[in-house]
């Protein structure tokens, strides 16, 4: 990481400071005990993050106008400090269910990633997936298509066996996801012996499913890093 200022330090410090409260207040003898106290941190942590995202906007707009405006709010990181504070907004000025107000209290765990902004290996990856966007998007699209095919073969073997597991192609997803990520719960699983064989034949090919998306992505990065070094050891003229 490149040197930091003091803001910069004074927001890391904050964001370690944010993760440390969550997961102390997951507790609910602590919650009950300091809840109001994690909220009044929680509102002032909000408001200082507010305060960098429309400042960064505001640096990014001065560079490049609405273009580079434009270009920080669609970023990653631009994304990452929006939904780092979005949830909180929401559950102010938009009335939402207990269970969705707690999937929006999950994404307070985006303020983490603002840590990798000044990390050079960081950034190196994300430019590696950018590199390898079109191959990832196919395999992630043949992933998607071999999960529907083995989750409608499974139904169609095991329903009449396990009504109750295999009840609908949508409840079979559940396990061919996890048979072809090699996962294997063990909480629905084949007793036929045509389902049996399926599922042999499914685990074997979701080692090929896993390994492909690994692969591309590792020879992705090691092409950036090459090319990093490269750069480095190229005398200046």
């Amino acid at each position: 990481m490149k040197s930091l200022n003091s803001f910069d330090k004074f927001i890391y410090l904050l964001i370690m400071a944010n993760v440390l409260a969550m997961i102390l207040d997951s507790h609910q003898s602590i919650h009950e005990a300091y809840g109001n106290l994690f909220y009044q941190f929680e509102f002032v942590s909000i408001i200082i993050f507010s305060f960098e995202y429309l400042f960064r906007v505001f640096l990014a707009y001065k560079q490049g106008k609405f273009q580079g405006a434009f270009n920080y709010i669609f970023s990653f990181f631009g994304l990452i400090d929006l939904l780092s504070i979005l949830p909180f907004y929401l559950n102010q000025f938009v009335k939402v269910d207990g269970r969705f107000l707690r999937i929006l209290r999950l994404f307070r765990l985006t303020r983490i990633f603002k840590l990798g902004r000044e990390s050079k290996a960081l950034k190196l990856f994300i430019k590696a997936l950018s590199a390898v966007k079109g191959e990832l998007q196919f395999t992630l699209f043949l992933s998607i298509l071999t999960i529907l095919f083995s989750a409608s073969a499974i139904y169609y073997l095991e329903n009449e066996a396990q009504p109750e597991k295999f009840s609908s192609i949508t409840e079979a997803i559940w396990w061919a996801t996890v048979s072809l990520a090699t996962v294997g719960y063990g909480d629905v699983y084949p007793v036929t012996v045509g389902g049996k064989i399926f599922a042999s034949i499914i685990s074997l090919i979701g080692i090929g499913v896993v390994a492909i998306p690994t692969g591309i992505i590792s020879a992705s990065f090691v092409e950036e890093i090459i090319a990093q070094n490269r750069k480095k050891d190229t005398p200046k003229k």
